[in-house]
């Protein structure tokens, strides 16, 4: 009998991924592509998101009822904030730093450079820049949990979820068949997941078949300095910042990475951190961080922990500026700062959020907004890579919690690294 050759889903995403550059490139310029290729990705996107929620909500009130404990959730919560608030604010200078040594702007013939329609990005910027931080903190109360479900809307889910957790877990043994509910919701939804990740690959192809077949190398050229910069920028990042901060606690990037290759090359492949939520979660539990800690951390991350997002945004602002020639001062740069820490906050559902939060910046240092339109043809790619920077953050932050929560299981991580090497 004839062994079946059994190929690894990272390698299976990886042949998609490069199938997909392979007729994007072929097909380039062909409107055929998208219209054949995008319904293979959409229907992949949807599937994914049709799961998150579900997955959040069960998951989340299982953790908080089986701790049940206000206070520690609490404790949980301000160290998280702090946090994510903290490395926010390494990855913008970093990537200010970045600019402002390389200076990846200078030099370049604006005259070269194709301009791309941001008018989609323009109407939502407008709306975010007219909501203060108030606003969103009262966003994260739901008037209709509803409708915040519906729509995706994280933070509303996440504080609902919080809350009947700790009903569930107040009412005692009358919680018990609700707490036995939500538990089985939350296997069967991570058996469709496994179910979902099959479809990864032809999703993967389609997504990147459509990327590809839009732009030309003729696009990449002049903005080959840019592209490399923030690449470069993302990778001192992780190895550096995040490996740092790794070590400090006792755990390893170069782990983390190991251990959600799939997930990694998912979330490079699709631009996107919601197609790998959930497997996300599912190993960082496998790999010794508690449920409540990762229930809570991840989704909370996704809103106010984007690392490779803020990380770009302080590049690309400087990029422009350079661009048009504006030297910008340590105080107009400070300014630029903590105008990115506020609005970069709370709005990841936002499509193209990097874009929206860009906008909702550059007036206030006097970059022209329209300069955005010289870099949007290649967002997609520079999307890529920060979304690896995004959940990898993310990833770090649950076992940085869970170490110092005390709670980090060091035994099912050993064990599970024991079988990656097999």
């Amino acid at each position: 009998m004839k062994r079946k050759i059994k190929i690894p889903l990272a390698y299976q995403i990886l042949i998609g991924l490069v199938l997909g550059i392979i007729v994007g490139a072929i097909f380039y310029g062909n409107p055929a592509v998208e219209t054949y290729l995008q319904p293979l990705g959409t229907i992949f996107l949807n599937m994914i998101r049709m799961i998150v929620v579900p997955i959040i909500i069960s998951t989340l009130i299982v953790g908080v009822a089986g701790t049940g404990d206000l206070k520690q959730l609490g404790k949980l919560g301000a160290k998280t904030m702090i946090y994510f608030q903290v490395v926010s604010l390494v990855a913008i200078v970093v990537g200010l730093a970045a600019a402002n040594i390389f200076q990846p702007g200078k030099g370049i013939d604006m005259s070269s450079l194709a301009k791309t329609e941001i008018n989609e990005y323009v109407e939502t910027s407008e709306s975010v820049q007219n909501e203060g931080i108030m606003d969103v903190i009262v966003g994260i109360v739901p008037s209709n949990i509803i409708q915040s479900m519906a729509e995706g809307d994280m933070l509303p889910v996440i504080f609902f979820s919080v809350l009947f957790g700790l009903g569930v877990a107040a009412i005692g043994e009358r919680g018990k068949p609700v707490l036995a509910f939500f538990q089985g919701t939350a296997d069967a939804m991570f058996w469709v997941t496994n179910f979902i990740m099959k479809f990864a690959p032809v999703g993967v192809f389609g997504l990147i078949g459509v990327s590809v077949s839009k732009f030309g190398l003729e696009s990449l050229i002049p903005l080959g300095k840019l592209m490399l910069l923030v690449y470069g920028a993302m990778i001192f990042f992780v190895l550096v910042v995040l490996g740092a901060i790794a070590k400090v606690v006792g755990s390893s990037i170069i782990n983390i990475i190991k251990v959600l290759k799939e997930e990694l090359l998912l979330a490079y492949s699709t631009s996107s951190s919601e197609t790998v939520l959930p497997k996300l979660m599912e190993k960082l539990e496998k790999t010794g961080c508690p449920k409540d800690i990762v229930s809570f951390v991840i989704p909370t991350g996704y809103s106010f922990n984007l690392d490779g997002s803020t990380l770009y945004q302080a590049i690309a602002a400087i990029f422009i500026a350079q661009l048009y020639g504006i030297d910008l001062s340590i105080i107009e740069q400070v300014t630029l700062v903590l105008v990115l820490m506020i609005t970069s906050n709370g709005i990841a559902g936002v499509p193209g959020v990097s874009f929206v939060v860009l906008l909702a910046t550059l007036g206030t240092v006097g970059i022209p907004l329209e300069g955005l339109a010289f870099i949007a043809g290649v967002d997609r790619l520079l999307d890529m890579g920060r979304t690896v920077v995004n959940v990898l953050g993310n990833a770090l932050a649950a076992v940085v919690m869970s170490k110092s929560s005390g709670r980090f299981e060091v035994n099912k991580r050993d064990a599970y690294l024991a079988a990656l090497r097999k």
